[in-house]
């Protein structure tokens, strides 16, 4: 063998090994590639259909397979499976409060009558409030302490008028007038009650015209001129409440001797309470002043004597002898309304207000009061001695004045 020259077969093996490194490389690479392309497409491989064969699970008919390079087994053993949502369960701690989800714990309907309620509330506040300074614009406390300061033997009567007053001057807007009839005998006092209401009206309302004081033996002295004073009295009644709706105030009208009036102006003054009439004419306060019925009141007071009508209540029996006052009080009140309805429907819508007989105590204080307000000193025996000149009606240990204090001026202005 010549050294010189290679030898001829290891020069034919060096190109052998070329294809034999580089060829399953491309067809790697060609694989890959191929396996992508179907991943993107989603197609099965070719020639790698599903096995249907009877042992073959059901599950697996519809689902591609593709080609890896891991083993059959770790294939299936690694295919995603589908997992179920559950739902999670919510613990309460048992020491803790409980709540429930803020959309299923209130709505906006209950926000909204939350609301209301409050704003309902708020209104019902301010009425009320409304309605306390309606009444204080009146001073109904201190119209009470004068009346009992300076009307001797009703205390009765005086509770049941400011009582009535009260409540009615509680609001401004009413749907029917007030009508105070105040009956009794004469000298007890109920032409004293009527100046001491208008007097205390022209204070508090600040305005003169808004009091009307009607007298029927001074503005209507001619029973034949009744047409006359029916049209007067209207028009005087008309323009008092036009002016009192504008101001916004409760005007009060004091008509005395109505047992005087004649029928035309009785009707006139039922018209005033008809329901027909305009809203104003129902903002008012009627006070009639009447003689009528002062002889059933002077019975009924005689008669009724022992069971303290007139008494006021002094010791232990105090509480016994107020409630027999109220109880004859109120039978009165009702004998004379049927008495009155007689005559005219008027008084069907009135609230009467009896006035009882003084007592010979409240005429005494009658002339101190008249003594005092004269100049003169008022000594407690003056008074008396005066007092014992007057007529009485003697019942049950009691003395009862005949004419009340209607005598009481005229007799200390002739000391």
């Amino acid at each position: 063998m010549d050294r010189g020259q290679p030898s001829p077969e290891p020069a034919a093996a060096a190109p052998a090994r070329g294809p034999n490194v580089i060829a399953p490389v491309r067809a790697v690479v060609r694989l890959r590639r191929r396996v992508c392309l179907l991943r993107t497409r989603r197609l099965p491989t070719p020639g790698a259909g599903p096995d249907f064969g009877p042992g073959a699970p059901r599950a697996n008919l519809h689902q591609p397979q593709f080609f890896t390079f891991e083993g059959p087994a770790e294939l299936s053993s690694r295919a995603p499976r589908k997992r179920r949502r559950r739902s999670r369960v919510v613990l309460y701690p048992e020491t803790s409060r409980k709540y429930r989800p803020q959309a299923e714990r209130r709505s906006r309907a209950q926000r909204c009558l939350l609301l209301l309620v409050a704003i309902v509330g708020f209104q019902v506040l301010n009425a009320i409030e409304n309605l306390d300074d309606n009444a204080l614009r009146y001073d109904l406390d201190g119209l009470e302490k004068a009346l009992q300061r300076a009307v001797f033997g009703q205390p009765s009567a005086v509770g049941r008028i400011v009582a009535l007053l009260r409540d009615y001057l509680a609001t401004h807007v009413h749907s029917r007038p007030l009508l105070l009839a105040l009956h009794g005998p004469s000298g007890v006092g109920k032409s004293h009650v009527g100046r001491l209401l208008a007097r205390h009206f022209r204070a508090v309302l600040e305005d003169s015209a808004l009091v009307l004081q009607y007298d029927a033996r001074h503005h209507c002295p001619d029973p034949r001129a009744a047409q006359d004073c029916r049209e007067e009295l209207a028009q005087r009644v008309a323009d008092v409440v036009a002016r009192a709706e504008a101001e916004e105030k409760t005007p009060l009208l004091v008509l005395d001797e109505v047992e005087l009036l004649p029928q035309a102006l009785l009707d006139e003054l039922h018209g005033f309470l008809q329901p027909q009439r305009s809203h104003h004419f129902h903002n008012a306060i009627y006070v009639l002043l009447s003689g009528a019925g002062g002889a059933e009141v002077t019975r009924f007071v005689l008669q009724n004597a022992s069971r303290a009508l007139a008494l006021r209540p002094d010791g232990a029996h105090g509480a016994r002898a107020a409630a027999m006052a109220a109880q004859a009080e109120e039978e009165l009140r009702v004998r004379l309304q049927a008495l009155l309805v007689r005559e005219h429907p008027l008084w069907q819508a009135a609230a009467i207000v009896p006035f009882l007989l003084l007592d010979k105590r409240d005429v005494v204080n009658c002339f101190r009061d008249e003594m005092a307000g004269e100049g003169f000193f008022p000594e407690q025996a003056h008074a008396e001695l005066l007092a014992a000149r007057l007529s009485y009606y003697r019942v049950a240990g009691r003395e009862f004045a005949v004419t009340g204090c209607k005598q009481v001026v005229a007799t200390v202005n002739l000391l």
